[in-house]
């Protein structure tokens, strides 16, 4: 896993060379894909949101009612190019008449868009689907902007991977490897929380409980502010339970979270005084919202990673997805 992990900012590269084919312009785009593929709809969701371009996610069978009036751009991601829910979509999509695009390694969903002639984006083949963020995210983003108004993504998916490649440091020795380990350590033996708040580091707390939830085989989740603080919070100052002091907080702030949430975060801490075990707050770095969103995701990567290896867990196979395949 380490090794995927390392090839991130040269996925980030690739994508930024990547000649995106053309595509049907659309005002809307719809990304249809599930778990380590269909991340890259939220990556891709939040660096448009941010230039006013609506991007939309579907992670189930099928398609949206809404799908036959607006009529967007389906972006189909699937990985291994069988996932049984974005098939789905795409049949679906073709019946409705709908553009069609797809982001793949292979399988079906490459012969489909032979056999139909819609646009594919074949990205390298060979790794777990969830360690092919880079991949992903940048053929999904470079897809966006060929269909719409968002700007030129080259230098913000170049400054992604500058910004990781500076925080993983060679040999595992660069400063995200060091927050990481005294990240892991916090939080060893305990249930993992993920605090984020609207855009890179809501995506971002997303991409943190799916790692932890594949690579170290273990409960996570992730919530995010203002939202919690209407609701969850309550729960977490209350101490009569043994859930809040058996769980470790991970908190993520942005580089451009505007003041009001800031002061959210710097209010919490007080409010749920010592009942939660708080293992870290972690700072996205660069300017764009796809470069904040990739590095503070890069931590949780690296984290999840470490708390594995500590249990003695073996971060690459999914065992228990591949059985629910097979008895499907």
């Amino acid at each position: 896993m380490w090794t995927m992990i390392e090839s991130l900012p040269d996925q980030y590269r690739w994508a930024a060379e990547l000649e995106a084919p053309t595509t049907s312009p659309a005002s809307t785009v719809l990304v249809c894909g599930m778990g380590g593929s269909g991340i890259s709809g939220d990556f891709a969701r939040v660096v448009a949101a941010a230039e006013g371009v609506d991007v939309r996610i579907h992670k189930d069978y099928g398609l949206p009612s809404w799908v036959e009036h607006v009529r967007p751009l389906i972006v189909a991601v699937s990985y291994s190019g069988n996932t049984a829910e974005t098939l789905s979509s795409v049949e679906a999509a073709l019946d409705f008449g709908l553009p069609v695009a797809a982001v793949t390694t292979g399988g079906e969903l490459s012969r489909m868009a032979g056999v139909q002639d819609f646009p594919a984006v074949l990205v390298p083949a060979g790794m777990q689907p969830r360690a092919a963020l880079g991949y992903l995210v940048g053929a999904v983003v470079r897809l966006v902007a060929a269909a719409s108004s968002l700007g030129d993504p080259i230098p913000m998916l170049l400054e992604a991977a500058n910004e990781t490649a500076d925080l993983l440091g060679e040999e595992r020795a660069g400063p995200g490897h060091d927050q990481a380990r005294r990240i892991a350590a916090a939080l060893a033996g305990r249930l993992v929380a993920v605090w984020g708040s609207a855009g890179p580091t809501e995506v971002a707390a997303q991409r943190w409980a799916k790692q932890f939830h594949e690579n170290a085989k273990t409960p996570a989740y992730w919530s995010i502010v203002p939202e919690l603080n209407h609701n969850e919070l309550v729960g977490w100052a209350s101490s009569h339970h043994g859930l809040s002091s058996a769980t470790g907080l991970v908190v993520l702030r942005d580089q451009g979270e505007i003041p009001e949430i800031a002061r959210r975060f710097d209010l919490m801490p007080d409010l749920i005084g010592q009942s939660v075990h708080r293992a870290g707050e972690v700072w996205t770095t660069g300017t764009s919202v796809l470069a904040r969103a990739a590095t503070a995701s890069l931590i949780g990567d690296l984290v999840s990673v470490h708390v594995a290896e500590a249990a003695g867990i073996d971060p690459v196979p999914v065992d228990v997805l591949t059985e629910l395949k097979n008895r499907l």
